[in-house]
């Protein structure tokens, strides 16, 4: 008989999802039946072996070349598959939740099984870590701008200038670091233009009250414009004084960066890697465990409620988002003095938007979005990689890749997300 404490009626108990053992389940099917059935049907599938490459540049330790047998690789990593969906089956029917690292063993197990399937008996190696550090580099600017949107979102402004602050960053971090010949000076100017494409949105956002996507589109086209007339009129022209590739040095940890695989992807990087690190953690911090955070959740939830214990709202908001466009605008440096390239034309080329989905898919938490960003990095690099080694799956099919798992993020596939209930919304005091 059950206890008198414990609700039994369904509607208290809550509804039981499933959405985690239906994911699992068809990422199960697929490699039962796409990678294990495809080895399968080969005649000599069972002796096809894969082989990874650990090496990346010079270190003092390397994991050499190693090979493993392709059919029963994938068949136990599709074992364990299996074994999740149904323990992800048992806990849903529990209500209870998912623990975290089952995700990530799902996710590494599939990984694992594709990329053994795509190079099972290919001459070719799979370089593991250098795609990784691939991975890393792609969703710097993901990063940069899924934390300007928590930012600004957290404050109750929609920032779908994301876009237009990771161009202009490029484009100022192009031209100063060229005509100074200094990439530092350019990682200075990418903010700087990042915060005044943040400027613009906060002020028709907060003074005027125009609807903040429209304006974020708007800015957007604005910045493509600008950007477009001046490489077109005056970086074409003279590349070497205005447009002249200024890379920044690349900055080795000592010790850190010898360590195998991990070592060259995390401490083998440029400042603004670095930066990227600190900026996350930064705002993990301060947005849960500071007063500024606790003001900012106040005024994109319940300005109203925020007002009246004084918190000025509007000033709040007009700050966060310059901040956030000086966020942003930093990642845009990476397309240019990051990545040692010279600016060109739409080189942003819609991570700002895939930045949003970034932020929407981690639930406007800078860890959840860092992870998403990651995700979709690894998932565009992933699709390099397999191209350059001949993978059995059309290369057009794998440049779709991350915007495919975007568009899965935002119809939901991380379940119910509630933005800040104010967000979007002018306030008057």
């Amino acid at each position: 008989m059950p206890s008198e404490n414990v609700p039994t009626d369904p509607e208290v108990l809550g509804r039981i999802s499933y959405r985690w053992p239906t994911t699992y389940g068809v990422l199960a099917l697929v490699a039962l039946l796409g990678f294990v059935g495809t080895l399968l049907r080969r005649e000599d599938g069972w002796q096809q072996s894969t082989t990874y490459q650990s090496r990346y540049g010079d270190q003092w330790f390397t994991i050499p070349n190693f090979s493993v047998p392709a059919l029963l690789t994938i068949i136990i990593l599709t074992a364990v598959l299996i074994a999740s969906a149904v323990y992800a089956f048992v806990v849903a029917r529990s209500r209870r939740e998912l623990p975290a690292w089952v995700h990530i063993v799902v996710g590494l197990a599939f990984v694992l099984a594709f990329l053994t399937w795509a190079g099972a008996g290919k001459t070719s190696v799979i370089p593991i870590t250098s795609l990784l550090a691939g991975a890393l580099a792609l969703s710097v600017p993901l990063i940069f701008g899924a934390m300007s949107g928590v930012i600004c979102e957290r404050s109750g402004i929609i920032n779908i200038a994301i876009e237009g602050q990771l161009l202009f960053g490029a484009f100022a971090a192009a031209v100063i670091a060229s005509f100074f010949a200094a990439p530092y000076l350019g990682l200075v100017a990418a903010p700087i233009a990042g915060a005044a494409v943040g400027a613009l949105l906060a002020w028709f956002s907060v003074q005027y009250q125009v609807n903040q996507i429209i304006v974020g589109v708007v800015l957007n086209t604005l910045v493509l414009g600008l950007t477009s007339f001046f490489f077109s009129t005056v970086l074409a022209d003279n590349r070497e004084t205005w447009n002249a590739r200024q890379p920044l040095g690349i900055i080795e940890i000592p010790i850190l960066s010898q360590i195998p695989i991990v070592g060259p992807v995390l401490f083998r990087q440029t400042i603004l890697v670095y930066l990227m690190y600190a900026a996350v953690i930064l705002l993990q911090f301060m947005l849960f465990r500071s007063r500024w955070g606790l003001r900012t959740r106040a005024v994109g939830e319940h300005p109203k409620a925020a007002d009246t214990v004084g918190i000025k709202v509007n000033k709040r908001r007009v700050w966060n988002t310059i901040l956030g466009g000086a966020v942003a605008g930093l990642g845009g440096a990476f397309f240019t003095v990051g990545s040692g390239l010279a600016f060109g034309r739409e080189m942003s080329a819609g991570n700002g938007f895939i930045a949003l989905a970034a932020m929407i898919m981690g639930k406007w938490n800078p860890t959840g979005a860092l992870i998403a960003a990651l995700l979709f990095g690894f998932s565009k690099n992933l699709g390099n990689v397999l191209s350059s080694i001949g993978s059995p799956i059309p290369s057009q099919l794998l440049l779709m890749l991350p915007y495919v798992i975007t568009i899965f993020a935002v119809a939901g596939l991380v379940g119910r997300v509630r933005a800040p209930a104010a967000e979007g919304i002018p306030y008057t005091k």
